[in-house]
């Protein structure tokens, strides 16, 4: 019985242990605007350790917090993550997509995880190690993206959500007008 004992309470530890991994991976965005509701997002910091810490941390301090959707495209992607310029609240969104955040900008991390519906990457200039703070949620797959942008993370609830964020005019690469954005951006489990 002692045994027995002894193994259910490593068992619930190590059960409680991997929660709290998981919740670490677990980014939870608010959406607000024409589309309205909860997106969550499992960071995978197996294959993107410095770009999902720099999520964490921008999570964590609020920086992501009514940023908008400042460029989407129809069946492609939302892109998102301009802590300097694309503030909802009093920001200069006509430069949204230009800024990042004050921290240096990352080393490529690319993988073998393709880029399909849901997949969460990092946004980046031409140089390969330039990415910062902004990201974007794939619409679909795009198989030209594969293993030269960082993926992050994949959507595990809300891609119906994702999929209701207003889109951008087609003929100015996808720039929006009054953008949807991230009302409230958490790392855990929702509230």
């Amino acid at each position: 019985m002692k045994n027995i004992a002894a193994s259910a309470a490593i068992a619930s530890s190590l059960a409680g242990a991997v929660m709290a991994a998981d919740a670490e991976n677990l980014l939870i965005i608010e959406i607000a605007g024409e589309a309205n509701g909860v997106v969550e997002i499992e960071l995978l910091p197996e294959q993107a350790p410095l770009h999902v810490e720099r999520i964490r941390g921008l999570a964590r301090d609020g920086s992501y917090d009514n940023v908008v959707f400042h460029r989407v495209i129809e069946g492609f992607m939302a892109q998102t993550g301009d802590v300097q310029f694309g503030k909802k609240d009093g920001g200069e969104l006509n430069f949204a997509g230009r800024g990042g955040s004050d921290a240096p900008d990352l080393p490529a991390e690319f993988s073998d995880v393709p880029y399909e519906r849901g997949i969460v990457g990092m946004a980046r200039a031409q140089h390969p190690d330039s990415a910062n703070s902004q990201f974007f949620i794939m619409f679909a797959p795009a198989p030209f993206l594969n293993g030269q942008y960082t993926v992050v993370g994949k959507v595990i609830a809300g891609q119906e959500i994702v999929d209701a964020i207003k889109r951008g005019d087609p003929n100015a690469n996808g720039l929006v007008t009054d953008p949807d954005y991230m009302a409230r951006v958490t790392i855990g489990a929702s509230q």
